[in-house]
């Protein structure tokens, strides 16, 4: 669906990186790990970036988790790093059939700005009695009270550095349980070595539900 969408709330939730919470449209809804496409007019040009959501349900208000590179940044990273409650932008989507579809084990490794979906979707796995896993690499943890939480309610939670391998984490947490799933959500670096991660630890790295970033 194509709408104009208002921001309810901004919170941050890491260096760099905000948890942007938007009042929900008429006829909109969508699953953790879909994306939506947001955008704006910045000089007379409309500008539009895909984010994928940070929220295990679509009810009154929806989430995305947005990382901000300050030095690497476009125009539209710097107009949501200064977006306030009732800014409207449009909204295109949802996209994406690579999110939790009730799984009866969800396992997210993620980085960067992937860990959004990675806590919407064990939120939503938890909620719905599945068992959930994830391998977060990354040098600044973001989302770090809500992982917490999650590991608190029983996830296995392994965070990693960003230039640590992840073989050993994605073992530790692969069970290869009936129903169990991967999940991947990160740029490209990320993907391949969470990909190769399964493969070395038995698991099947072409069933895995991957969005890759670029």
């Amino acid at each position: 669906m194509d709408a104009t969408v208002t921001v309810a709330t901004v919170e941050t939730v890491g260096p760099d990186t905000y948890a942007i919470r938007f009042d929900t449209p008429d006829g909109f809804t969508a699953e953790p790990g879909q994306f939506v496409k947001l955008g704006t007019e910045i000089d007379g040009e409309h500008v539009a970036r895909f984010y994928t959501l940070s929220s295990p349900t679509v009810d009154e208000t929806f989430e995305v988790t947005v990382g901000i590179d300050p030095e690497e940044g476009g125009e539209f990273s710097a107009f949501l790093a200064d977006v306030e409650a009732g800014t409207e932008m449009t909204l295109s989507g949802p996209f994406g059939d690579q999110h939790y579809d009730g799984e009866t084990r969800a396992v997210v490794v993620a980085g960067g700005p992937g860990v959004g979906p990675a806590v919407a979707i064990a939120e939503r796995a938890l909620d719905e009695d599945a068992e959930t896993a994830i391998v977060y690499r990354d040098d600044d943890v973001s989302h770090a009270d809500r992982l917490d939480d999650l590991r608190a309610r029983g996830a296995a939670v392994r965070l990693l550095d960003a230039d640590e391998p992840l073989d050993d984490a994605v073992d530790e947490v692969l069970t290869g349980a009936d129903g169990e799933t991967f999940f991947v959500y990160g740029f490209a670096d990320l993907v391949a070595d969470a990909e190769a991660a399964i493969e070395a630890a038995g698991g099947d790295a072409d069933a895995a539900k991957v969005e890759n970033f670029g």
